[in-house]
């Protein structure tokens, strides 16, 4: 205790998913070694998933803090995070959440904390703080880019982004628009999203780096008049190993091999897993890909997958589910790209390891992150047909150019 009176106390609370909750911890980290004293506020099942990352080192200075969504019929305890969460009860787990402001109103009156950092659209957190005197102090944990040009739409109708480089494709609009009325009757996008904006203190914390962000982080500090500030990539420290799947990648040429994921929190259709594996089938290029279902879905992978593609590829691709040691497998040396959703924390990655990647976003910041991968000339897009559906023939065309290029550029260093 007499530590703690000598150092500055922050609670965090983090959106209920894993590449929100994972880059606040890593925060977190960095602030311990400035003397601070971080509590990490987040549902049970959420920090059970992120208690072997606060390790011995941290143990003193990082504590994790229940908080408790009420009981809905339709939302069990195991359902208050957004991994292998159904899509349809997205706005109700946001809608709990919410509900369950008092709870962290009394979580912060026992704390008491100097500061509290939230979340995007999260401006009750803001609003219980101030209630209480302490500052409150907005995270980002996405792409500033996203950010600056959604508020350019909201306040700057009809005038074009100042960024021509970063646009969306008709049918990204229609299913952003899609997405937006069938979640309007519970959940007002643009409110919580300005409020919470506007509650910030002075200041708006990014996840990213001045390096390929920058002209997008000075237009989103004159939209919102407030200084934004990187905080870095935050990439985890990697932990987890698979011996299995290490020894597979030792055998495979340097470069040659692909990562295939999508992210935890979406799940590709029958007809989209369809259109991979055949791009991959014709690429004929070594891959891992990690495929997910939805809690409780009861799906087997010889169900989705076309019939005798595992008998076909062979000893050339490997399926694992639910859960891949992404971190490792990206550093390693037979890794040559990465197909993936463009969520920014995997853009975060990619860019760490230098790992170039074929963009194939399916949603919300994702298309915009794709856009912003191909201007930054850190990997190629999958482009999809004119109704936004993947192409097995295109994924293939991209894998070759990625995998070719890179095999090329190690036969030239040697």
């Amino acid at each position: 205790m007499e530590a703690k009176k000598n150092t500055i106390s922050v609670l965090m609370l983090p959106w209920l998913a894993h590449g929100h909750i994972s880059p606040f911890l890593e925060l977190a980290k960095k602030l311990t070694n400035r003397n601070f004293h971080i509590y990490i506020c987040s549902t049970p099942i959420n920090l059970s998933s992120i208690k072997k990352n606060v390790t011995r080192k941290y143990s003193q200075s990082i504590e994790l803090v229940e908080i408790h969504l009420p009981s809905l019929p339709n939302l069990p305890p195991h359902y208050h995070t957004t991994n292998g969460l159904p899509p349809h009860l997205m706005n109700t787990l946001k809608t709990a959440f919410e509900i369950a402001s008092p709870n962290f109103s009394k979580i912060l009156e026992t704390l008491n904390p100097d500061l509290v950092i939230y979340d995007f659209n999260q401006p009750w957190a803001a609003e219980s703080a101030s209630s209480m005197n302490i500052p409150a102090v907005q995270f980002l944990t996405f792409s500033v880019t996203v950010i600056a040009l959604a508020l350019h739409v909201f306040d700057k109708p009809g005038e074009k982004f100042p960024f021509p480089e970063i646009y969306l494709r008709e049918h990204e609009i229609l299913q952003i628009k899609k997405s937006m009325e069938e979640s309007s009757k519970d959940y007002d996008h643009k409110a919580p999203f300005d409020e919470a904006l506007g509650k910030s203190r002075d200041i708006i914390l990014v996840k990213t780096c001045r390096d390929f962000e920058g002209k997008y982080m000075d237009y989103l500090s004159k939209l919102v008049s407030k200084k934004i500030v990187p905080v870095g990539s935050l990439v985890q420290d990697s932990i987890d190993h698979d011996e299995v799947i290490m020894q597979w990648l030792d055998k495979k040429e340097k470069c040659s091999t692909i990562f295939v994921s999508f992210g935890s929190e979406y799940f590709l259709s029958k007809e989209e897993i369809h259109e991979v594996a055949q791009g991959l089938e014709l690429s004929k290029v070594s891959f891992i890909w990690v495929i997910r279902f939805p809690l409780g879905e009861k799906i087997s992978i010889q169900d989705v997958l076309p019939q005798g593609f595992l008998e076909r590829v062979g000893e050339r691709g490997k399926i694992m589910e639910k859960w891949a040691p992404q971190a490792t497998i990206l550093q390693h040396t037979s890794i040559g790209g990465f197909v993936s959703h463009c969520g920014w924390s995997s853009f975060m990655e990619s860019m760490k390891f230098g790992v170039p990647i074929i963009a194939m976003p399916m949603h919300i910041d994702q298309p915009m992150n794709s856009r912003l991968v191909e201007y930054l000339g850190m990997g190629v897009e999958a482009l999809r047909d004119e109704n936004g559906k993947l192409q097995s023939e295109e994924i293939a065309k991209v894998l070759l150019y990625i995998v070719g290029i890179m095999i090329f550029l190690v036969h030239q260093k040697k």
